[in-house]
């Protein structure tokens, strides 16, 4: 999963300058508490329960106010949770607008100390104090970075994420919501040419993506501004918006026929004369760069000035561990080594005969693990993956006592910037459930989807995972609004990937060995992931090498592979989020197994897991601690 619309303000304005793949809240194990030298908790006893509840009420009611404060910093924020507030506008992308919105956080966390006890809170308001802390200290440990981060490639980019965002998150009721809309069309190229001169100053010190990240970018910018109004051709993704969005208000009539014409008018108006010619510089800068990137590249520990520090910090980000890039990789060795013992298992219950390679090329040459590469084999693909999700749906009150409100569907990645072999993905539900979470598949080449792997990205992309996890947060209650939105990679990604595991459990999954195999492939391709991200980044791999070793231990399709490594690249330390946060949770599991015995209770835990928002995994373990002991307790 990747999403921006988890991620604090300043977290989305720096993900338009660089994938820093920034946790909103993250805090590094062992920290303490600014100001603080007692351990949290410890000197709470010394005050009453009134008063611990007393001081938790004032600081919460402080969030509340900081938190409505903080999302004026974010238009595109405030749109992707359902509001219209700012509703013309978009985010400052420069650096003086990230800096000021730097200082906001830093003088917020001042004052949180200055004007509360942390040692009389209680200890869920602890954990918001914690959150709150990191996510200033977060941002201010990225700015030293901001170069180094690609404001353009295949995968991150407001090139990409403008269409989308205008397409599927702006929405029009009234006539003010178009006038809203166009404005932001209009505002799009000033965001655009902040990003092309970040790039240019970044390249300036020798750092930009590699050759296919630019080929992506020109690719994908070619297809946004093809067609009506900006060519002859069939209407464009933007401009079939921007009419059925008009049309719409007149069919409900909001606004008559003539009035729609205007209207669209604007917006044609917006698209050709400023849209198109941002989008046009956007290419020339591609085309500037091409020449000057590497085809064959390695990762920004060989690539960038200040590249080891950098992937450092993107491991700390993501893991929400101080493990270093040696200790990652010789996890993913050992890892790689315990599942392809699984896989001979699954091998052997089929009775194919021959190493492993081989069962990994039968079942790549398999015909009849592929949908047919046609219209018909897209629907079916999105039909089985429904009906997966839909029986998952059916056992979830026999594993978890909170469940998401928020409705789930399955679509298929808009042709702007569908790839061939590109990871799923998952975009959330408004809070309040009125647009429903989106699980997204890539579906232009049905031979990088194969029928193995389609219930085990279904229940990590869907239910029980992200829809699960991130509907959960966002409607829980009894704790800071913040703390339904934040985002930490390892805990979000670590719970999709533990989702894969845990759906075993349930009835009717994985009842073909081949689903089976499709589950440990997908585990596999994360423990591959720990191997191939730190071997690029910080042991000199280049891509080859990385696709080498990739193709050696997965049957994982070359279209699939090739996008997945290059992802890596542009994308740095992210990929050893998933395995690590799965690890880290599976542990907390076994624990309160054996410290409770026959009083474990599934839905219980679950429920601690998943009943606090998301959190970095010191602080998601302190959280299952208490809840062992409050069992313990009876």
């Amino acid at each position: 999963m990747r999403t921006a619309s988890a991620r604090s303000p300043l977290a989305i304005a720096l993900a338009l300058a660089l994938p820093l793949g920034l946790a909103a809240c993250d805090r590094t194990p062992g920290d303490a508490p600014a100001g603080q030298s007692a351990p949290a908790g410890a000197a709470a006893a010394e005050a009453t329960p009134a008063e611990l509840e007393a001081e938790t009420a004032r600081l919460n009611a402080w969030f509340e106010a900081k938190y409505e404060e903080q999302l004026q910093f974010s238009p595109i924020r405030l749109t992707f949770l359902g509001r219209k507030e700012l509703y013309d506008q978009i985010d400052d992308a420069s650096e003086a607008g990230i800096r000021k919105q730097l200082a906001w956080m830093e003088a917020s966390v001042k004052e949180m100390e200055a004007e509360f006890d942390y040692d009389r809170l209680q200890p869920e308001a602890q954990l918001s104090w914690d959150l709150w802390k990191k996510q200033y200290e977060s941002a201010r440990d990225g700015m030293p970075f901001l170069l180094d981060g690609y404001p353009f490639d295949q995968m991150n980019g407001m090139h990409t994420m403008a269409p989308t965002f205008m397409i599927n998150f702006h929405k029009v009721d009234e006539e003010s919501d178009y006038q809203a809309y166009v404005s932001r069309l209009r505002k799009l190229p000033a965001t655009f040419d902040i990003l092309i001169e970040r790039a240019r100053a970044s390249a300036a010190q020798g750092i930009r993506p590699p050759k296919f990240a630019w080929e992506g970018v020109a690719d994908q910018s070619r297809k946004i501004i093809t067609g009506a109004p900006f060519d002859d051709g069939a209407d464009s993704a933007l401009w079939a918006d921007a009419q059925a969005k008009a049309d719409a208000l007149a069919t409900a009539g909001k606004i008559t026929a003539e009035r729609a014409a205007e209207l669209k008018e604007e917006a044609r108006k917006a698209l050709v004369d400023e849209v198109k010619p941002a989008y046009e510089r956007i290419l020339a800068l591609a085309a500037e760069e091409l020449p000057k990137s590497a085809a064959n590249p390695t990762g920004v520990g060989q690539t960038h000035p200040n590249g080891a520090a950098y992937y450092a910090y993107q491991l700390r980000e993501n893991t929400s561990t101080d493990m270093t890039a040696d200790q990652i990789h010789e996890l993913g060795l050992s890892e790689v080594a315990r599942l392809r013992g699984e896989l001979e298992a699954v091998q052997e219950q089929i009775g194919f005969e021959g190493n492993l390679q081989a069962f990994f090329k039968h079942v790549q040459a398999d015909p009849k693990r592929l949908y047919p590469n046609t219209d018909a084999g897209r629907q079916a693909y999105i039909d089985d993956a429904t009906k997966a999700i839909d029986n998952i749906k059916k056992h979830l009150p026999q594993y978890f006592g909170l469940l998401p409100k928020a409705d789930l569907v399955v679509k298929r990645v808009e042709a702007f910037r569908e790839q061939d072999g590109a990871a799923q993905h998952y975009n959330p539900a408004s809070p309040d459930g009125s647009r429903p979470g989106v699980y997204y598949a890539h579906l232009s080449d049905m031979n990088a989807m194969p029928k193995t792997e389609l219930e085990v990205i279904a229940y990590h992309e869907g239910l029980p995972g992200h829809h699960m996890q991130i509907s959960i947060a966002q409607e829980l209650t009894g704790v800071p609004t913040f703390r339904t939105q934040t985002f930490d990679t390892a805990y979000n990604e670590g719970w999709g990937l533990y989702s894969e595991w845990l759906a075993k459990e349930m009835p009717d999954t994985y009842q073909d060995p081949y689903s089976e195999y499709g589950r440990l492939m997908s585990e596999m391709w994360r423990a591959i992931r720990l191997v191939v991200d730190t071997g690029m980044h910080a042991k000199g791999w280049t891509e080859e090498q990385a696709v080498a070793y990739f193709r050696e231990n997965s049957s994982v399709p070359d279209a699939a592979i090739r996008s997945e490594i290059q992802r890596y690249l542009v994308f740095p330390g992210q990929a050893t989020a998933y395995k690590i946060g799965m690890i880290r949770m599976q542990e907390l599991r076994r624990k309160a197994e054996a410290e409770l015995g026959d009083a474990f209770d599934i839905r219980g835990f679950h429920d601690a897991i998943l009943g606090g928002g998301a959190m970095p995994l010191d602080l998601l373990e302190q959280r299952v601690d208490r809840w062992i002991a409050s069992k313990k307790a009876g």
